[in-house]
């Protein structure tokens, strides 16, 4: 597995800065450019696995640049040019300090805390009566924020966000329409694929020039929980799981030996052949979700290829 990029150290011209998050790392030049890079690490309960997954970082960045084009009729982006397989290359921004999560059905976070009794998420009230993997009778926006201490996400309700002015009202409002006309366009690109579109996050941030637009990912299995919809009602009234297409997989493997990313806990060891069968997972999901054949990039050295791409592209 030595052929995966799990991290970097490049020196682009007019390099000022480097942010690394739990998948991307970010290289911030001073010409208000960013210079994006999806790498191949793995990141369940917040906690990011020891091995990298060949093609993931080249498969997530595919996914969102596709739908950041299908989506840019409606609401702007941050995204300039795709210079390699595994990078992005936009506008500098000034990230919004919430994630716009929006969910179409009863599932993942919000169907635990359903099932410990919970019908308030973030402020926004459940129906009674509801079954795991049910449809809401309209999608519910549950905000996300970074937790003071540490690096996990937190619930958080639009009344506290506007409160401690994490967001001002007006942003927040547009924030807010945008979300809701994001999951509507990716609920019809995933009705075309056979399949549905569960829950989602958004990020946004705003330009130098004070507009605000979508940046990170967007719509891919690390962020978005998708069914197939063939059979969807008939396993909903067996009681049965639903068929997802997301990295829940990978979350339920961990839970079943033994890991939720709490205190105390260590990561279960992956070998090399359950490595290969995530990385055949999210080949098969890039191949759903944009309805094309995977095509897999030269990984034989896959630093070098990222750097020559990107120097070029800046050369320009």
């Amino acid at each position: 597995m030595s052929n995966t990029i799990v991290n970097t150290n490049f020196n682009f011209p007019n390099q000022k800065s480097v942010y690394k998050g739990k998948v991307r790392e970010v290289y911030s030049l001073k010409n208000d450019l960013l210079v994006m890079v999806a790498t191949d690490r793995l990141s369940a309960f917040d906690v990011v696995m020891p091995k990298g997954i060949p093609y993931k970082g080249q498969i997530l960045n595919q996914i969102a640049t596709k739908m950041m084009a299908a989506t840019q009729d409606i609401v702007p982006n941050w995204l300039l040019a795709i210079p390699d397989p595994n990078v992005a290359i936009g506008h500098a921004c000034e990230p919004f300090k919430v994630e716009m999560v929006i969910r179409g059905y009863l599932s993942g976070h919000a169907a635990r805390e359903y099932k410990t009794g919970k019908r308030i998420l973030c402020g926004v009230a459940m129906p009674d009566g509801m079954k795991e993997n049910d449809k809401f009778p309209n999608p519910i926006i549950t905000p996300a924020t970074k937790a003071e201490k540490g690096d996990h996400d937190e619930d958080i309700s639009k009344e506290d966000i506007l409160n401690r002015e994490i967001v001002l009202k007006e942003d927040y409002e547009v924030l807010e329409k945008y979300t809701r006309a994001l999951f509507q366009r990716g609920t019809e690109i995933a009705a075309e694929r056979g399949l549905i579109l569960v829950d989602t996050k958004y990020e946004f941030g705003k330009t130098r020039a004070g507009k605000i637009v979508l940046i990170d990912e967007i719509h891919t299995p690390d962020s978005s929980r998708y069914f197939y919809a063939d059979g969807y009602q008939e396993r909903q009234d067996l009681g049965e799981p639903q068929k997802q297409l997301s990295k829940e997989f990978v979350r339920q493997w961990l839970i079943s030996n033994g890991f939720q990313g709490l205190e105390g806990q260590n990561v279960p060891e992956m070998s090399d052949d359950y490595i290969e069968t995530v990385s055949e997972r999210y080949i098969e999901l890039y191949e759903n979700i944009t309805g094309e054949t995977f095509v897999k990039a030269d990984i034989s050295d896959i630093q070098e290829r990222i750097e020559k791409n990107v120097l070029e592209y800046l050369k320009k």
